[in-house]
């Protein structure tokens, strides 16, 4: 075989479709999660570079330190902020690097069993649990907001349900044809459900002073 066909045989293979298509709606999942475990990342980062500053200087005033109500520094500083003895941050970073990782994956074309995703799905249901706790604590305990938590309260529902709808549109999860087929409208309202009650109890618990 000569160099030439050897090397055009090589770039047919690498341009090669894979040989199973993709399952109906993973590019777009695979696409969505990108962005949101992207900001969900971008997120962990700027808490651990706040709170490894902070640990660095106790007077620190950190960058979304705005006012008494958005101030990151006042939820840095609480004892929920390190749950499990270490900095809360530090489980997004492992976390929303991996969703990117299985993101990326897909779009080249992998594929993953069933339990797979099922295991996916689960680690983002516990995260969005840790989430809604941590969101009760800072709203009525800690009685202060920290932005770039919001905005992983605001990001984190987005890629759960794209991903339980993921997992009952292709059977990985079992349910009735009935849901499976309505994905594209129960999952948007889910996701429109969470943010009603995490950003509405915000807005009438800090609508004196959240301007001030």
């Amino acid at each position: 075989m000569t160099k030439a066909t050897e090397n055009h045989n090589q770039a047919a293979l690498d341009e090669s479709d894979p040989t199973s298509r993709l399952p109906r709606g993973d590019r777009t999942w695979a696409l969505l999660a990108l962005i949101t475990a992207g900001l969900g990342l971008y997120a962990s980062i700027s808490l651990v570079i706040e709170k490894w500053a902070i640990v660095q200087d106790p007077l620190h005033v950190t960058a979304c330190d705005i006012n008494a109500t958005f101030s990151c520094g006042t939820v840095i500083r609480s004892s929920q902020a390190n749950l499990l003895g270490f900095p809360n941050p530090f489980i997004g970073l492992v976390a929303y690097t991996l969703v990117i990782v299985i993101a990326v994956g897909v779009l080249a074309g992998a594929r993953y069993r069933a339990w797979y995703w099922l295991g996916l799905l689960a680690g983002q249901i516990l995260g969005q649990i840790f989430l809604l706790w941590l969101w009760t604590q800072a709203t009525f305990s800690i009685n202060a907001l920290c932005l770039y938590c919001m905005l992983v309260w605001f990001v984190h529902p987005v890629l759960l349900m794209a991903t339980l709808a993921r997992c009952v549109r292709t059977g990985a999860l079992p349910a009735p044809d009935g849901l499976r087929d309505t994905t594209r409208i129960w999952a948007p309202a889910l996701v429109v459900l969470v943010w009603l009650v995490v950003f509405g109890s915000v807005l009438v618990r800090f609508s004196g002073t959240m301007f001030g």
